[in-house]
This record gives structure tokens, sequence and C-alpha cells, in this order.
């Protein structure tokens, strides 16, 4: 057996990119996009009758070029979405703009347009997690739409403890912790240039939180992200969901390594860990007092905004 099919006997795998080819290949469960997947995916030739359809939405849905351009981009992630969900039995993570990282109505309120745009589409909301950056604003547009339009949230850009505890409390269905940029971090910053998987400082911090949530019982479900090596994936083994770009797929599905289970909710139920608690006063401090986290996460934003303004662009060219 592979160490991929090893893998999903423990862990949900879920497909970390645009691109459906590989999907059909490696059969993940689930499969997240983002911008900078989005973008990608759009150059390549195969994916242009998307582009086009998204185009000639976007025409037909404003009286501006600003406005037609913001529909159309709205219409090509839905129409991404709706092609991945074709292919995997589970849901698929659509993303609100970075650039709304802040604005917890305005979140809101794009969340509740791109599930609309995929019910046109003859898809349900079940189907689709909203992702959202986890700021103090996108945690609490996440608790909103979570409880009062029922709608599943995926928290992304999650770099440390403070961002996953107020996460759980806020009920959020899923957190994607970013193992991989955690590293990046501590590689270009401290003296230490490699870790061993249990040392990773990403594998750590995804690890802890795992506990934590198992625990004390939050019905918040962890994917780690964001991979840098098969030592990362094989070192958080159990977590609830990971999810793996096609290179890293392939590596596992070649290999006959033996996977061993790492993470399991009985071994976390017996820690001696202590319940904590964030208000936004305290989530600001502690996110502010994570030089890592801070970097990371408005970096983040920052690259998330930025693929964003090139595929409207490239939508731009086109309407």
């Amino acid at each position: 057996m592979s160490s991929l099919d090893q893998l999903k006997k423990m862990t949900t795998v879920v497909a970390d990119t645009g691109e459906f080819d590989a999907m059909k290949e490696y059969k993940p469960t689930d499969a997240t996009t983002n911008p900078s997947l989005i973008l990608a995916a759009a150059k390549l030739n195969h994916y242009q009758h998307l582009i086009e359809k998204a185009v000639n939405y976007g025409k037909s849905h404003g009286t501006t070029s600003e406005e037609q351009v913001d529909s159309a981009m709205d219409k090509l992630f839905v129409l991404f979405g709706c092609e991945i969900l074709k292919i995997i039995p589970g849901r698929v993570s659509t993303e609100v703009d970075a650039r709304l990282s802040f604005n917890k109505e305005a979140s809101i309120e794009k969340a509740l347009h791109i599930i609309k745009l995929y019910e046109e589409e003859g898809i349900h909301k079940d189907r689709i997690l909203i992702k959202l950056a986890s700021t103090w604003e996108g945690i609490q547009a996440a608790k909103e739409l979570e409880e009062k339009h029922q709608v599943h949230c995926n928290m992304t850009l999650l770099f440390n403890f403070a961002q996953a505890v107020a996460c759980a409390e806020a009920g959020v269905t899923l957190i994607s912790p970013f193992v991989g940029r955690i590293l990046d971090w501590y590689v270009a910053n401290t003296e230490t240039k490699s870790f061993q998987p249990k040392d990773d400082p990403g594998v750590q911090s995804v690890t802890k939180i795992y506990n934590y949530y198992k625990k004390f019982g939050y019905k918040t479900v962890v994917m780690g992200a964001s991979f840098r090596n098969v030592g990362e994936i094989q070192a958080l083994a159990g977590c609830d969901l990971l999810t793996i770009s096609p290179k890293l797929l392939q590596e596992l599905a070649n290999s006959k390594e033996e996977i061993r289970r790492y993470l399991s909710p009985e071994t976390a139920k017996n820690m001696n860990l202590e319940k904590t608690s964030y208000d936004e006063p305290k989530f600001r401090w502690e996110l502010n007092d994570d030089p890592m986290a801070c970097d990371k996460l408005s970096d983040g934003i920052r690259k998330f905004a930025a693929d964003a303004v090139k595929l409207e662009n490239l939508l731009k060219t086109r309407i």
C-alpha cells in the first residue's frame, strides 16, 4: 500500500490545487483553492472556457467596468469550484477576497454572494467552505456566517494558538494552519536552517492546536496546510484533514514508506492541558506579541491580494 493510501486511512486528504487533472489522479476527498492557485490555473489553455464564461457573466452583471470585473471574478471562483465538485466527493473551499480581511460586514456580504452563485449553479452550501483570513474581523465574520446563515467556514492564514482558539470559540467548521510558512519564517529568522519533522515549528504548532481542540471537545476540525516536504505530512498523520499539493501527493503515492499515526483524539483527551479564552484585546495582544504570526499573516494577506489583482487584470483585458 502506498504512503498516500495509508495516510487516507487515518486522515482526510485534500488537494491543494486548482487543477482538475491532479484531483482525478490522486482522488482526494476535498479540495481547496485560493487566488494564487486559480491565477495559475487560469493561465493554462484548457481552462480558457471557464474564463470566457466568467467574462460573459461579468459583462451582463455590472454597468461599470469595475462592477463587471468584480462579477467575473466571483463567477470564475465559483465555476472552478463547480468543476472541482464534479470530481471530488466532498467539499471545495472558496476564498473571500483578502482585501476584505479587516472588514467583517463586507466579508459576510461577499461570502453570502458566493454561496448564492453556487446555488444558482445547483450546488448546495453544505458542499462549500468559505475561506476567510484568521484576523479578528475574519473570525467574527465566520462566527456570524456559521450561526446565522449556516454557512461553513475555513479559516486560512492561521499561524498561532490565539488565532486557533478564537476560531474554535467562534464555532467555525475548519481551520487551516500553515505549517510550511511557519517553517519558512524560522529558517529565515533564526540560526537553525533545517529541522527534523517532529522538531519542525509548523508541525509543533499544529500538534498543539489539534491536541487542545480534542482535549476540550471543540467541533472545529484542523486541516494542516502549506507543506514544504513529506516529512511534515508524515509527522501530522492522524490530523483531521491535510491539504497537500500535487507534487507532494505524487511523492506519497510513489512511496511505500510506513505511515505511523502521531495524532489521535484518545491521546489528546488524556493530556494535562489548561483551557484558555480570547476576547478582542487579548487576541490582538497575543498576535502582536508573536513576530512570526504577525509577519506571516500580513504577508499572506498581501500576497493573496496581489494575486487577486493580477487575476482581475487578466479578466479586465477580456472585458
